[in-house]
């Protein structure tokens, strides 16, 4: 495990280039309505505290406090752009992204890659309960679409574990002490069933990794519940939180298949929340 390598100080970008740019990307335009539904900030909301982490495990309260400054309004919605690698095939493809995340109601993720030097966009989600994969090559040949029960089983999987990128929804879920030391449970009660992610967290309330038994086929064969895991290796901090900003994530985290089932490496580079 990789740990963290910078503080709670750590400084988001400034100005014009520290904001995600506003609107939906042009890749999320067949589910404008879930993005924009997504998206709306949240109306009057609460402040944090210290006093409503009372009867949490003591690795979520020491998490939470380290992740959300005192007296941050508990946002319920964030957009985030990040930029990286994601495996396809063989071969590792740079990729840049937009993303709204609102625990636990869903996400859109949509993003740009190259393929032969040809652009490759499209978008995953799980919103209104239901799953999606949609991707063109040169915006109009398609190249993948998936929906369906285990899609919308395996996207409920990824919203769990990114909610760890708001940590400002932590009341929407269920905390149980984990199995091992510094460890801690959230379980989230989504429309396709409760979904369990187990957070590693510093003696300093850094998050260092998150693991789940998700749903999905990584070896292409039937479908069920497969170790995957995120390390985190940096943070960053906006708007009063601070969250994973450098991540690796991949099928059999936790396992010796680990580095043989890591797919997505990726660096956020703004978040705004609201």
């Amino acid at each position: 495990m990789t740990a963290p390598r910078t503080g709670r100080g750590a400084a988001a970008p400034a100005g014009a280039a520290g904001t995600p740019a506003r609107g939906v990307p042009r890749a999320a335009r067949p589910v404008r309505e879930e993005w924009d539904r997504l998206s709306t900030p949240t109306p009057a909301p609460a402040a944090f505290g210290p006093e409503l982490l009372t009867g949490l495990p003591e690795p979520a309260r020491r998490w939470l406090t380290h992740a959300i400054a005192p007296a941050t309004p508990l946002w319920q919605t964030g957009e985030l752009a990040m930029a990286g690698e994601i495996r396809l095939g063989r071969s590792w493809r740079p990729f840049t992204a937009r993303q709204v995340l609102a625990p636990p109601s869903g996400f859109v993720w949509a993003a740009r890659a190259r393929v032969a030097g040809l652009p490759v966009t499209g978008f995953d989600r799980f919103s209104a309960a239901t799953g999606e994969m949609r991707w063109r090559l040169l915006g109009l040949l398609p190249v993948l679409s998936a929906t369906g029960p285990d899609v919308s089983r395996s996207a409920a999987g990824r919203l769990a574990g990114e909610a760890v990128l708001l940590p400002s929804v932590f009341r929407a879920a269920r905390w149980e002490p984990g199995e091992e030391p510094e460890t801690v449970v959230a379980v989230w009660r989504l429309a396709t069933g409760e979904e369990r992610t187990r957070l590693r967290v510093g003696a300093d309330g850094r998050l260092l990794a998150v693991g789940m038994q998700r749903w999905g086929n990584p070896d292409g064969g039937s479908f069920g519940r497969r170790p995957f895991g995120v390390t985190v290796e940096e943070e960053g901090t906006w708007d009063g939180l601070t969250i994973p900003s450098a991540f690796r994530a991949g099928w059999g985290g936790g396992t010796d298949r680990t580095a043989g089932g890591e797919f997505f490496r990726a660096r956020i580079t703004t978040a705004r929340f609201s």
